[in-house]
């Protein structure tokens, strides 16, 4: 049975707009202003990237207000840990949380370093061999923050948001009122024709883009009357994503024509800002990305050492009373996250963590159609929950298509990197054993 989030002793000061941000925060990262080409490629055609974009939000939305369902009625620290758990028993719930702190959340932390720290290089002109250091430097500092009252982290996270929506909207603006170009009925390329398959690999691309609204669950036992406000910031979040996605592609399809964002690739956004506010409008995006960037890090570096905080204080870790020290004057995680992003700075400088968290998509989307099968387990013992999903049963089995179709696509294009990430995850098993004959 888990304790409750005043046993345990974390501070409940998160309210909507710090849930938002999160939400917010955490999907929007690099992936809308450098999947726009791979989207527009694999759809070939504006007109169905733009769809592209629309399904993928939907189905987004369809499994968050899954998950806003469950949460609601667990609003504990934790996450798809806590769901899975209470619904599936400790074993299913375990393996989530490991699956997450010990590879998925690293590597998501150590490949989003990596990247800053490439954006600084180019940005300040330093030597590319300072990339590794400067990623680590970039970790500690975000994680150094974090172990201060999540009231910081928080209000880090709200002013990273509004940093990153700034460009967001000069993008829009100038491309829907001063564009030139037709938004509508644009090819990439006059070789080829749109397939089924293509179109899927956009919605797939677009997918990967939206994927991060969940990690708000794990914020579940500091989020002031979670069973109102937890819904609320996954729905309006992911709400507010999908608008501002659909309008930035509209925005640089009116501005960039279609055969030139197929040529310049994930530059094709820069070249928008130049063209938009010249030389100095590129310089201005890039410190925007930057922005976007250092939130989504800081995202993550606030909810994933949740999970092992959440772990450990049920004694399922190797070194459990460790991990499960609370900073008593700040409330917050302090060994959780500064093992967590530990772990990222090692991967930071030893392994190509961009390739490793790619591994580790077919595992998170495996628990995550776990979750929403669950739904209808609650809804068959007539839990009482606090929010209803929409058109239900419709809603959840948008959701659970969604996840298996992701499945399905990871299993045709990467066999070898499904059965890695199938390796990581039963590396938890003999931990869960041990644990459980102690």
């Amino acid at each position: 049975m888990k304790q409750s989030e005043e046993q345990i002793g974390l501070n409940r000061s998160l309210g909507l707009i710090s849930s938002l941000s999160l939400v917010i925060g955490t999907v929007i990262g690099s992936g809308i202003f450098f999947k726009q080409a791979a989207v527009l490629d694999y759809a070939h055609s504006t007109n169905l990237a733009l769809v592209a974009w629309l399904v993928g939000g939907l189905i987004t939305m369809a499994s968050g207000l899954t998950i806003a369902e469950i949460g609601s009625q667990m609003p504990h620290t934790g996450g798809l840990y806590v769901y899975l758990e209470k619904i599936y028993g400790k074993f299913w719930g375990f393996l989530a949380g490991w699956m997450q702190i010990i590879v998925y959340g690293p590597t998501l932390i150590a490949a989003l370093g990596s990247y800053l720290a490439t954006l600084l290089v180019a940005f300040f002109g330093l030597p590319k061999t300072s990339t590794p250091l400067l990623a680590v430097i970039v970790i500690a500092l975000i994680a150094a923050f974090n172990l201060l009252s999540n009231r910081y982290g928080a209000a880090f996270q709200v002013i990273t948001t509004v940093g990153k929506l700034l460009p967001i909207a000069a993008i829009i603006i100038f491309g829907l009122l001063f564009g030139k170009a037709n938004a509508f009925n644009q090819v990439a390329t006059t070789s080829g024709s749109v397939s089924f398959n293509g179109f899927g690999m956009a919605i797939l691309a677009t997918l990967f883009a939206y994927d991060g609204w969940v990690l708000i669950a794990n914020m579940g036992g500091e989020i002031k009357n979670p069973q109102k406000l937890l819904p609320k910031a996954i729905v309006f979040g992911i709400g507010l994503v999908l608008i501002i996605y659909m309008l930035v592609t509209a925005g640089i399809f009116r501005v960039v024509p279609a055969s030139l964002i197929h040529r310049l690739g994930d530059q094709a956004a820069a070249h928008f800002a130049t063209i938009a506010f010249g030389q100095v409008g590129g310089k201005l995006l890039n410190i925007g990305i930057i922005i976007s960037i250092a939130g989504c890090i800081n995202g993550k570096v606030m909810t994933f050492p949740r999970i092992m905080y959440a772990m450990a204080k049920n004694d399922e870790l190797p070194f459990s009373k460790q991990l499960a020290y609370l900073n008593k004057r700040m409330r917050t995680p302090m060994v959780a996250t500064l093992t967590v992003c530990s772990i990222a700075a090692l991967m930071a400088v030893t392994v190509d963590a961009d390739r490793l968290s790619e591994l580790c998509i077919f595992t998170i989307y495996l628990f995550y159609v776990l979750a929403f099968f669950g739904l209808f387990k609650l809804r068959r013992l007539k839990t009482v929950s606090p929010f209803r999903v929409p058109l239900y049963p419709f809603t959840p089995i948008v959701a659970i298509l969604g996840g298996v179709f992701v499945l399905v696509s990871e299993l045709n294009s990467d066999l070898t990197g499904v059965l890695a990430s199938i390796f990581f995850v039963a590396l938890g098993i003999p931990v869960y054993l041990i644990k459980c004959k102690k």
